[in-house]
């Protein structure tokens, strides 16, 4: 072990599932370093047909696939996506990469060799470069294997659908997927993915691929933000910012404020919810929503302090409205990126 290059390494991924071709990267990096910190991506995030897995499984299927001699080399930790803020993305690497070199550091005198390790013609080669204080390890990608795929076959399948995948990915992991799919979470994710797949194919015949333009409303007030709980799927249960798509020959603004009412039927006049706009916004991200490449238009409207909240009532898509303390927002329970947008527009 002395003679490996670097003290940690880092791997940063999402592992949705953890496959053969992650393995092999895990694999060269504990050749070449004494310790190993892996990044799971996407964490915080409510559960989807693109996020299936929980930090804590993919953890677990990590894990399985070790020695005990090797999972003590291994420091695995949560990262979130910071969807509309790199910074403070490569921030989040940086401090918790630092936290975990500085805890288990254990040469004096001598400053931890760090490097990154990845793939080099996929989303990893990105991550290479954004660390320029780190070296650099690529690794070729084994079979050329992907998530996404894998993914596909395991909710297109009836009947047993993970021995679709089963040459794609280690024999441990394999059997936690074939448990993963016997539960009623797998059934739910199936559904919203035949759904989504559905929508998708509705509009296969379009001279080209459909952007979708939609509009948000952030409302906030006395330190709550306004949102609804879904009620269908896509994100059937979660909570969103009202809002909806933008009808023919309506402006931007308009849709909004029609939106929101529709959605809250919050008592308060349109004059005032126009006065009260602050900012508009894009959020463009590609991977945004699930039905395809969307635009969102979001409206900050900051209303006056009160000690009462207006009142407000679910309607039309949403099965209730309601006033969520800034403080008390929970990712894990928050539709697409909408927690971010609320991140991004607040200043939170």
């Amino acid at each position: 072990m002395s003679n490996q290059a670097f003290d940690f390494l880092v791997f940063i991924g999402r592992f949705q599932p953890f496959h053969l071709g992650h393995l092999s990267v895990i694999q060269a990096g504990l050749q070449q370093s004494r310790n190993l910190i892996i990044l799971c991506g996407s964490a915080h995030q409510p559960r989807s047909s693109r996020n299936p897995w929980t930090v804590s499984e993919r953890e677990s299927m990590i894990r399985s696939t070790l020695t005990a001699e090797d999972n003590k080399r291994v420091f695995i930790a949560p990262l979130m996506d910071m969807i509309y803020n790199d910074e403070a993305w490569v921030r989040n690497v940086q401090a918790t990469v630092n936290g975990i070199v500085t805890a288990q550091h254990t040469t004096p005198h001598r400053p931890a060799r760090v490097g990154l390790i990845g793939h080099d013609k996929d989303q990893s080669s990105y991550y290479l470069n954004l660390f320029p204080q780190w070296g650099a390890v690529s690794v070729d990608n084994l079979d050329q294997l992907s998530a996404t795929p894998i993914r596909e076959a395991l909710f297109n399948k009836e009947g047993e659908p993970a021995k679709a995948i089963q040459q794609s990915v280690p024999p441990s992991v394999h059997q936690q997927l074939i448990q993963f799919c016997a539960g009623d979470v797998y059934v739910a994710l199936q559904k919203e993915f035949q759904f989504i797949a559905n929508y998708r194919r509705a509009w296969e015949q379009a001279p080209y691929p459909p952007t979708f333009v939609t509009v948000d409303a952030v409302v906030v007030q006395s330190g709550h933000v306004l949102m609804v709980e879904r009620r269908a799927r896509p994100g059937k249960g979660l909570l969103a910012l009202p809002g909806g798509f933008v009808d023919q020959g309506e402006k931007l603004v308009d849709a909004c404020l029609r939106e929101l009412r529709e959605e809250t039927r919050l008592k308060v006049p349109v004059p005032v919810l126009k006065g009260s706009i602050k900012s508009q916004q894009v959020f463009d991200d590609p991977h945004r929503s699930a039905r395809g490449r969307t635009i969102t238009h979001a409206f900050y409207m900051e209303l006056q302090p009160d000690k009462t909240l207006p009142k407000v009532k679910g309607g039309d898509d949403a099965r209730h409205a309601l006033w969520i303390p800034l403080a008390d927002l929970d990712p894990t329970q928050i539709f697409e990126d909408h927690y971010f947008i609320i991140q991004e527009m607040t200043g939170l």
